[in-house]
């Protein structure tokens, strides 16, 4: 009778297993591509110049090494809590507590900045709508669907993430005809990576300022570890998902911010300015109006 009622309760502790593998596998892309990369690389840019791609290559190799381990323990004992059980079960109960309010706590700030950030791109579009209105309602929209169920979660981060995967895409195709001459007008070619001051303007150790920003930019890969709870296939959907942070990084990150430095210019004072790129900051240099992630 009484492992009849334990079982009972595990199985009313458990959550419901909505998400599909096609679910898991744009969880993950999607948390990795955020403001970090949209608006965030600018300052990093300023700071390091060229040599940013290094930084995003040797935080996304960091990145690979984590994401392998966490992988692997979520495939082993899938958990709502993920990293904060697994550091219970290592070190005590005080990791497991430190380790989920400061997760808890950085989410709580960055759902306030990404709002903040969605909301200021998108007012380039519609004007006449105050910032804060479409930043709440943006908020809402994500509360809202996050609340419904687990199979509406899913849906919505299937088709928004594949928007930001295919914006993604769409700027390296630019990019790569801007850099390699094919778009109208004139073109930098690669010399924007070594002129100006060279691929390291500011000297080597520069690069490793904005490391902290990018790690920062970053964070969202370990979204799949923790849904991988509410997933009917833990086990294939994170293996698959993990396994896929390599090349996500190399062509989501490296790979974009190739293509931006090669299209930005450094001047005298160690501001890049970028030709061509349609933006409201384009007289006074890309990366000079661009917020940092931090």
């Amino acid at each position: 009778m009484a492992e009849a009622s334990m079982g009972e309760r595990q199985e009313q502790g458990r959550l419901q297993a909505g998400l599909k593998r096609r679910h898991m596998t744009m969880i993950s892309l999607g948390g990795i591509i955020g403001a970090g990369l949209f608006v965030g690389t600018g300052p990093i840019l300023n700071a390091a110049g060229p040599a940013t791609i290094l930084t995003y290559l040797l935080t996304g190799t960091l990145l690979i090494l984590i994401m392998r381990m966490l992988g692997e323990m979520a495939v082993a004992q899938p958990s709502v809590g993920s990293f904060s059980d697994y550091g219970r079960m290592a070190l005590g109960n005080w990791a497991g507590f430190a380790i989920g309010w400061l997760y808890w706590y950085f989410w709580a700030i960055v759902v306030g900045f990404e709002a903040t950030v969605a909301a200021g791109i998108l007012g380039q579009y519609v004007p006449s709508i105050p910032p804060w209105l479409i930043a709440l309602a943006l908020v809402l929209l994500l509360t809202a669907t996050n609340l419904y169920s687990v199979g509406s979660y899913g849906e919505f981060e299937f088709w928004f993430a594949g928007i930001k995967v295919v914006a993604i895409l769409i700027f390296i195709t630019l990019g790569s005809l801007f850099v390699i001459g094919l778009w109208p007008g004139d073109s930098p070619g690669l010399t924007n990576l070594y002129a100006d001051g060279g691929f390291f303007p500011n000297g080597p150790l520069a690069m490793f300022s904005g490391v902290a920003t990018v790690i920062f930019a970053f964070v969202g890969a370990e979204i799949v570890t923790i849904a991988a709870a509410e997933s009917n296939e833990p086990e294939r959907g994170v293996a698959r998902a993990t396994n896929a942070v390599i090349y996500r990084v190399l062509l989501f990150y490296v790979i974009s911010v190739f293509f931006v430095a090669a299209s930005c210019r450094g001047t005298p004072a160690s501001r890049r300015t970028c030709s061509r790129v349609p933006s409201p900051s384009r007289s006074r240099g890309w990366a000079s109006r661009v917020p940092a992630r931090s």
